[in-house]
């Protein structure tokens, strides 16, 4: 059927979808229109974080329209992906699932988990060719998913960051477009007593579309929730739809799908998208110790502006002009006692050497017997030396006066003439009870 009113075949469509992609950093799949979770029936199919509309003829075979593939063809390909920069999608232990709105197919994460627990792994996935897994909105994340394994434990999943936060807009868009769906339905039935015929294109065939299906788009985070708690708020009914009301408040382009909180303290950040949290997330090895991981030059160095007033959302790490305890442990290693780490010879100059650690001894509660540990890992040469030990009364001294020339504004905010309403008894950092970095955030 190709250029017969626009419309093509799903079949035309695919083909379609994998040629005019050929060259996305984001490798694409065939499959997205006839095999699940494509809603083909349902009125649409997720390409990236497009909602394509599907229109049947009245012969029933559906079609698409060729102008809405090559559109959002155009869209993945202009998205640029650093295969260095990756997220953690799975497995976690003892955490909340994802999302429980069974009404949306993609449900991305717990799709994956569940094909590569089922078939063994990545590898076994991606050689069962008669057998081989359903794309997600158009994308073979098969090609990018990179499974790590450290100190013997179980392996763990990652996708690169632009690929979480394509996939997470994606099931968003289906989320709005199935509440869309559901209200013109409604509206629909309450104003016309009896069923009308469904309505027609120019070529006499009919839609099972919703009028505007992205009715409601997010909408920037502007404080909302500032000074609110998180064991009270979390408990309101309807929370999670109003977090998915709003972008993402750091990168502030991704729908927001989590409610980002201090865990010293106990008071909501803001709403954040999966990927950003993520980013936020320490590097977290065990109760008390971190590795200082890449992500932290963006979190310090490109970012910093966005992710320290971020932190200081929290009434309590504002009013004490600090950073949660694992966060200030890594500024500690990264920012303030980069001049101490040694170096050695490389191709292009000198390299860092081996993996920045930091550990601490007490708490945030007990600042005079808290000590902090920062040591290299990883030497080539098979060292393993501490670098320093910096009491944390004396790392907060230093973040503060680094805070005052980076970021002015954000220490402008802070100060310890704001300590009237904060809890009497701050939260202690919990506990990393099962090694697998999801406790303390």
């Amino acid at each position: 059927m190709p250029g017969h009113h626009g419309l093509i075949s799903l079949g035309a469509a695919d083909a379609l979808w994998v040629e005019v992609t050929a060259g996305s950093a984001v490798p694409t799949a065939s499959g997205a229109f006839t095999r699940s979770p494509a809603g083909v029936r349902a009125g649409y199919v997720l390409l990236g974080d497009r909602a394509v509309t599907t229109v049947r003829a009245d012969s029933g075979q559906w079609t698409v329209a060729e102008t809405e593939v090559r559109r959002a063809a155009a869209e993945l390909s202009a998205i640029r992906v650093d295969r260095r920069d990756l997220v953690r999608i799975g497995p976690f232990r003892g955490t909340p699932g994802q999302g429980r709105d069974e009404e949306t197919a993609l449900r991305w994460r717990r799709r994956i988990e569940r094909e590569l627990t089922q078939r063994g792994g990545p590898e076994r996935t991606a050689g069962r060719a008669a057998d081989r897994p359903h794309p997600l909105a158009g994308i073979d994340w098969r090609r990018i998913l990179v499974e790590q394994t450290r100190d013997g434990t179980r392996p763990t999943w990652w996708l690169p960051r632009a690929v979480v936060r394509l996939l997470d807009a994606a099931e968003h868009t289906e989320t709005q477009w199935v509440r869309a769906a559901r209200t013109h339905r409604a509206g629909t039935a309450a104003t016309e007593p009896s069923r009308p015929p469904r309505a027609r294109d120019a070529g006499g065939r009919r839609t099972t579309s919703p009028e505007d299906p992205a009715t409601a788009s997010p909408r920037p985070y502007d404080k909302e929730l500032e000074g609110q708690l998180y064991a009270q708020l979390s408990r309101r009914p309807g929370t999670s739809r109003r977090i998915a009301g709003w972008t993402c408040a750091v990168c502030r382009t991704a729908p927001a799908t989590v409610l980002d909180h201090c865990h010293e303290h106990g008071y909501v950040r803001a709403p954040l998208c999966q990927s950003c949290n993520t980013q936020e997330r320490p590097d977290h090895l065990y109760s008390n110790d971190i590795r200082v991981a890449n992500h932290y030059t963006r979190l310090f160095h490109t970012d910093t502006h966005d992710w320290l007033r971020h932190w200081h959302r929290c009434p309590g790490c504002r009013a004490r002009t600090t950073l949660p305890l694992p966060h200030l442990a890594a500024w500690t290693a990264h920012i303030a006692c980069r001049s101490l780490r040694p170096t050695h010879r490389a191709p292009r100059g000198r390299k860092p050497c081996g993996v920045l650690r930091v550990s601490w001894t007490g708490s945030q509660n007990a600042p005079r017997s808290c000590v902090l540990t920062v040591a290299v890992d990883c030497c080539p040469s098979g060292e393993h030396r501490v670098l320093a030990r910096i009491p944390y009364r004396e790392a907060a001294e230093r973040f503060s006066v680094w805070l005052a020339e980076t970021a002015p504004a954000v220490a402008a905010a802070a100060g310890p003439d704001r300590l009237d309403d904060l809890p009497a008894q701050p939260r202690p950092v919990v506990a990393d009870t099962d090694s697998e970095g999801q406790a303390l955030f």
